[in-house]
């Protein structure tokens, strides 16, 4: 039985604007000790969808309108507020995208660190201390002794993200969701990061939600791989179906963008157009007004069909995501 496994997740936020259709019924399953990255656009639905889980959706504007996500056979979306405060923070645990924003400017590292401890699992705060100071050297935070007492504009970027990790990582939850961790860091720092979540995740046998628009991260990290456009899974498989068996045009426009896969001096290739408003959601395939393939706009208004097109291998089949789509129909 899969460690997580979300079926049909579906997240709507009421705005003056209008309803905006977050995500679109998506399901996926995490086995114990895998890492599966969720990746696409910013706007794709990767953060909600794992916010929702975590039941971190602010209700209102957000609501969950349909889905089930069942951790280990029990299931988060129908938990009482009561009974996910107990696994959230110990079993489950999350790096948010900005460090900054997420630890507390007005208290101190050490606290910050205990807090999850003193809640969870009730330690006195010299043994709360003392965890909290091996957690921080753990995440290669240097003279931690020292600098444990900090505040956090007191550090830079990258050990802000250190930090985060290791409040994230300090109660060894089973899941972890790492929500695009290496934002705004530079590439040896980005590495660092990385190279942290994988020792410490062999270490502990603990499974992986990354979410990232990088790529290149989820290609040398990834076990699994899910694509989301407009608040939909479009493509997913293993990290190697993904990358070099892509079927799925949007995965395909995603890899030819990366800057490290095109001729050096050439004009750098893009997705033409922009994601779709999701307060006014596309009737048809979603990604039909971006796709360079020939299709009629009758066959536009049609929605694809997600399809397994070998062991494992999903694809949104449709005239404007998949070439010779005939093939797969």
């Amino acid at each position: 039985m899969p460690l997580l496994s979300v079926q049909d997740l579906k997240v709507r936020f009421d705005t003056r604007n209008g309803v905006v259709h977050a995500v679109n019924g998506i399901s996926f399953d995490l086995e114990k000790g895998e890492t599966v990255g969720i990746v696409g656009e910013s706007g794709s639905g990767k953060s909600v969808s794992c916010y929702a889980l975590m039941n971190l959706i602010p209700q209102p504007p957000g609501r969950i309108e349909s889905g089930r996500a069942y951790f280990d056979g029990k299931d988060l979306l129908k938990m009482s507020d009561e009974e996910i405060r107990k696994i959230r923070g110990k079993r489950v645990s999350m790096i948010f995208q900005d460090p900054m924003t997420s630890l507390n400017p007005y208290m101190r590292i050490e606290k910050q660190l205990m807090e999850p401890l003193e809640i969870h699992e009730g330690l006195s705060q010299d043994a709360a201390a003392r965890r909290a100071l091996e957690a921080l050297d753990e995440v290669g935070v240097p003279d931690a002794r020292n600098r444990i007492r900090s505040f956090p504009h007191e550090f830079s970027g990258g050990m802000r993200q250190r930090v985060m990790i290791a409040m994230a990582l300090i109660t060894r939850p089973e899941l972890l969701i790492a929500d695009e961790p290496t934002t705004a860091l530079d590439v040896t720092v980005q590495a660092q990061i990385m190279d942290l979540i994988r020792k410490l995740q062999a270490e502990r046998g603990m499974s992986v939600i990354l979410i990232t628009h990088d790529l290149g991260v989820v290609a040398g990290f990834c076990d699994r791989v899910n694509v989301m456009y407009a608040g939909q899974i479009v493509e997913k498989g293993t990290a190697d179906q993904v990358f070099y068996e892509s079927l799925h045009a949007y995965t395909i426009g995603l890899k030819e963008s990366i800057p490290g896969n095109q001729t050096k001096g050439a004009r750098l290739k893009t997705i033409p157009g922009s994601p779709p408003d999701m307060t006014l959601p596309p009737v048809g395939c979603a990604f039909a007004p971006r796709s360079s393939l020939e299709f009629t706009q009758e066959q536009a208004v049609h929605p694809g069909v997600f399809k397994e097109v070998s062991d494992g291998h999903w694809v949104e089949v449709h005239p404007a995501t998949v070439k010779n789509y005939e093939d797969y129909i």
